[in-house]
């Protein structure tokens, strides 16, 4: 009797709560809600993001998503190494299809007064005026055809601090640095290529 009465227990507990959310890969609509998906234990957050890369003053690439994503992805971020600058603006919810709409250009930001060193071809000795939350200075080398070349410029420190997750993804290492002109360093560690899609795996997926 007393294992009938478990063995109900069980088949009567209540399900267990599974977050829905609105799924589109990157680069489809800014505002795809025709396809949603359940969510996994562990990614507790609806997500859209939407990147847009510069070079110069024109907008290059603009690209947008949505998914189940971390907490720990949700976040603003951005990386300027002078002729570009790469905006990544992930917003988070905790409800069901709550990300059906889309995210904001947020890439408008004014110097913060912090100053890096940038590369122009071969020299590194430029100065890039840093926007928004960038407050650390980055250093790195991006194979090109074969060909290493220096990188330098401003991150915003999400970027920074999330290297491991970026790993395997969009380089090896990255050196960054708190203070005005502290990348100075002649030898940047190897890679960083933040000029476009790269950046969209860290926090468009599926776990």
């Amino acid at each position: 009797m007393h294992h009938l009465l478990l063995l109900f227990g069980i088949l009567h507990l209540p399900k267990a709560y599974t977050l829905k959310c609105y799924e589109c890969a990157a680069g489809s609509s800014a505002t795809c809600i025709d396809k949603t998906k359940e969510c996994p234990p562990l990614a507790t957050q609806c997500s859209a993001l939407r990147l847009i890369v510069y070079s110069g003053e024109s907008v290059i690439a603009d690209v947008n998503g949505k998914s189940c994503s971390f907490a720990d992805h949700c976040a603003q971020a951005s990386v300027n190494f002078g002729v570009t600058r790469t905006i990544l603006t992930n917003q988070c919810c905790t409800t069901d299809l709550c990300n059906s709409l889309a995210v904001p250009d947020l890439s408008e930001t004014r110097p913060n007064g912090k100053k890096c060193f940038t590369c122009n071809g071969l020299q590194c000795a430029a100065t890039v005026e840093c926007q928004g939350n960038e407050y650390h200075c980055i250093s790195t080398t991006v194979d090109v055809k074969g060909q290493k070349t220096a990188m330098k410029g401003c991150a915003s420190k999400q970027l920074c601090t999330n290297t491991e997750q970026m790993e395997g993804l969009i380089g090896n290492q990255i050196s960054c640095c708190e203070g005005d002109y502290c990348n100075s360093g002649s030898r940047p560690r190897a890679g960083l290529l933040l000029l476009g899609a790269p950046l969209l795996p860290l926090v468009i997926m599926s776990p």
